[in-house]
């Protein structure tokens, strides 16, 4: 209990600069943790939903019968559906069924999938840039307001005749914090971003399994 009250009291007798550098890295801490949260709740979804889709699609390999069931409206479908959906929607364009023509038509169909996955894969990956910007900018951040605070610390013991540890001691304890603010920020920032990122990446190599896969039957169509 000492020790936090101690802390405490560094903090509120911290100078107006080292404490904006503290507020500001604690800003930056409670917006990546909402970074962190909201996109955690995302991913979990999106690979929800590719277990979810890809099973059906195992289960019943019609693409007639799963295209019907895919919502009219874009913006109720799951992003899986949006890819399938995209998909079909170009192969089924023109009924010929010569072999050049569904060809033509596979291939348009594995652009419109691929351009939808990167659509979808450009949204995973939003505001993970956000992150990493916190995960590598707090510790200079924090830095920064260790340096002003010991300079500040340096340059009032000049209107003292004797400097001694007692003296000396709490202006650098005070000027630390903003160091320890600054790690507090930083590293659950970059451990989440090099999870979330890999997660993102995960997704992707999934998406475009069934990107592949579908073009495979596309190609085998009659």
């Amino acid at each position: 209990m000492d020790n936090v009250t101690s802390i405490l009291s560094l903090i509120v007798g911290a100078g107006f600069v080292v404490q904006l550098v503290m507020f500001i890295l604690v800003a930056m801490s409670i917006y990546s943790w909402t970074i962190i949260l909201a996109k955690k709740k995302i991913l979990m979804d999106s690979k929800r939903d590719i277990r979810a889709y890809h099973n059906i699609f195992l289960a019943d390999p019609n693409l007639k019968k799963l295209h019907e069931q895919i919502p009219q409206i874009v913006s109720q479908r799951s992003p899986m559906q949006s890819i399938f959906g995209s998909g079909y929607g170009e192969f089924s364009h023109t009924k010929s069924t010569s072999n050049q023509s569904l060809m033509m038509n596979s291939e348009r169909a594995y652009r419109s999938m691929s351009t939808t996955a990167n659509n979808e894969i450009d949204r995973l990956d939003k505001g993970l840039s956000v992150l990493a910007m916190i995960a590598s900018s707090s510790p200079y951040i924090g830095l920064f307001g260790t340096v002003w605070g010991i300079m500040h610390s340096f340059i009032g013991l000049a209107s003292v005749k004797q400097a001694t540890i007692a003296i000396v001691a709490p202006g650098i304890a005070e000027a630390l914090i903003a160091t320890a603010f600054g790690l507090f920020a930083a590293i659950p920032a970059t451990i989440a971003y090099n999870r979330l990122i890999s997660q993102v990446e995960d997704i992707n190599n999934k998406y475009m399994a069934f990107i592949e896969e579908l073009f495979v039957i596309f190609q085998r169509q009659k």
